[in-house]
């Protein structure tokens, strides 16, 4: 029997693959306010960037980018990348405004980053037609390629599986975040080959890998994330009972770290590492200290099992 291969194409699915860490922004208590905490973000960039992460993803919905204003996402972006060295990095950009969403466009053109990665424009809820139009729009101005942030349940819009593949035509549209819930979907774009298929949902990390998903924007990916890039390595490597027994393990504390609204849990887990101030901003609250202390016991079960440094002897 001959297997039909997926599609290729220039914007296709090498562009973005392994496991990429959505940041978290760091802030500090400073009398009434919470300025952004530069040495912390150091710190933090510093600490990933040799951990086995394909790359960073900034300003997204971990880093908190809707309780930023324009000045200070750019002086974020700035500090990453000035701490980055060669690991690539991809801007968040939100909106609903498209006038003041190219604004921002334009000055993340003048930066050296990977790639965009952008939702639909939230609580406006447009048809399939403004959406694409909407992302084309995006995708012809911006100077790096774009991935689209498919998340129904955050911006109260769905890309269709039609939507996508239309969007998937366009040659600076590269990638899918996919956080969509609908595995037809995503099983529908990894066939069809033309854009890098990312895991957006933690829990759905191996059924996406093995399916032929070509790597993951989670969350979970700050505690340890040796781990995850190993689970990777193992899918990649066909050595799947191997990447089964590192993603069970890893699921008691992925289902702590979503407990709580993301990305309270994280920073509470960072916060007892050491790395920064367990500090958000309004109307995101910090995850309870019992929630935060059986985060510290989960991910030193998976110390215990594998080492800090990933799981190479999983097998």
């Amino acid at each position: 029997m001959q297997i039909a291969q997926p599609h290729s194409s220039s914007n296709a699915s090498s562009t973005f693959h392994g496991i990429w860490l959505p940041l978290v922004t760091p802030f500090r208590r400073d009398g009434v306010g919470t300025p952004v905490d530069h040495a912390a973000l150091r710190r933090l960039v510093a600490q990933y960037r040799h951990s086995g992460i394909a790359g960073l993803v900034i300003c997204g919905t971990t880093g908190e980018a809707a309780a930023l204003d324009d000045d200070e996402q750019m002086a974020v972006l700035d500090t990453v990348l000035g701490e980055a060295g060669n690991l690539p990095v991809i801007a968040g950009l939100a909106g609903n405004h498209l006038g003041h969403t190219l604004a921002r466009l334009d000055a993340f053109n003048a930066l050296p980053l990977a790639g965009v990665l952008a939702p639909a424009p939230y609580y406006i809820r447009p048809s399939q037609a403004g959406l694409i139009d909407w992302f084309q729009t995006l995708a012809e101005r911006s100077r790096v390629p774009l991935v689209l942030y498919d998340i129904p349940y955050r911006t109260g819009t769905t890309l269709t599986l039609d939507t996508l593949l239309t969007l998937a035509g366009h040659g600076n549209i590269c990638g899918v975040k996919d956080c969509g819930g609908n595995a037809l979907t995503t099983q529908a774009l990894i066939a069809d080959g033309r854009l890098s298929v990312l895991a957006g949902e933690d829990h759905q990390l191996l059924s996406t890998l093995v399916m032929g998903g070509h790597g993951a924007i989670i969350a979970s990916s700050h505690c340890r994330p040796a781990h995850f890039a190993a689970l990777y390595r193992a899918v990649k490597a066909q050595q799947l009972d191997v990447a089964r027994v590192l993603f069970h393990a890893v699921m008691p504390m992925i289902k702590l770290l979503f407990a709580d609204a993301n990305p309270g849990p994280v920073k509470a887990w960072l916060a007892r590492e050491g790395l920064l101030e367990d500090v958000l901003r309004a109307p995101m609250t910090s995850a309870s200290p019992a929630l935060a202390q059986q985060l510290v016991e989960a991910v030193a079960a998976i110390d215990a099992a594998f080492g800090a440094k990933g799981a190479a002897n999983a097998a």
